[in-house]
């Protein structure tokens, strides 16, 4: 699959066949994860793979917009090291390439991923912390429910013109 394909078709999948995601596929899904770019080249990304049933029943609990979790073959939660942090408060911009990397792994392993918000909401980011152990300097900034979706998904545009500006806001794009 191209990378324009697998942009444009990239969805948050929240339906699953319930058949499961390999050991190969999620260790390729966080290769793409940690070719990201971060500020510094801190890398501070941890990843938490669940596939434990018992942990992952407890997660819609946790996060009211993860109810697709225990129908997902895996969870990986997306946490920043504040210790390995370079320039303070880029762990979150750094964490977010590399779920963005993930997520399109997914699409061109033929998988479906969601993108489930933890940070910077603190009664989430206790939640996830306290149910898997993390260390205090270990931030929870997301969940991604990961499984073969139910559906094909569609590639699709969605560039919006009006949200282009040229030298100045406000300046339409000039188009040669």
């Amino acid at each position: 699959m191209d990378i324009f394909t697998a942009i444009h078709s990239r969805r948050s999948v929240r339906a699953y066949t319930g058949e499961p995601v390999t050991t190969e596929e999620t260790r390729a899904m966080l290769d793409a994860a940690m070719t990201a770019p971060s500020a510094g080249n801190a890398r501070p990304w941890h990843f938490l793979v669940i596939d434990d049933p018992v942990s992952i029943a407890q997660i819609p609990s946790l996060n009211p917009y993860a109810g697709m979790a225990p129908a997902a073959a895996v969870c990986i939660l997306v946490c920043g090291d504040l210790s390995l942090e370079k320039y303070p408060g880029f762990w979150v911009q750094d964490c977010s390439a590399a779920i963005q990397n993930l997520l399109l792994a997914a699409v061109g392993l033929g998988l479906g991923a969601v993108w489930t918000g933890i940070h910077p909401l603190e009664d989430r980011v206790r939640a996830f912390a306290s149910l898997f152990a993390l260390p205090p300097n270990i931030v929870p900034l997301a969940l991604i429910a990961v499984g073969r979706p139910k559906k094909e998904q569609q590639r699709l545009s969605r560039y919006e013109e009006e949200k282009v500006h040229y030298n100045r806001y406000g300046q339409a794009w000039k188009v040669n």
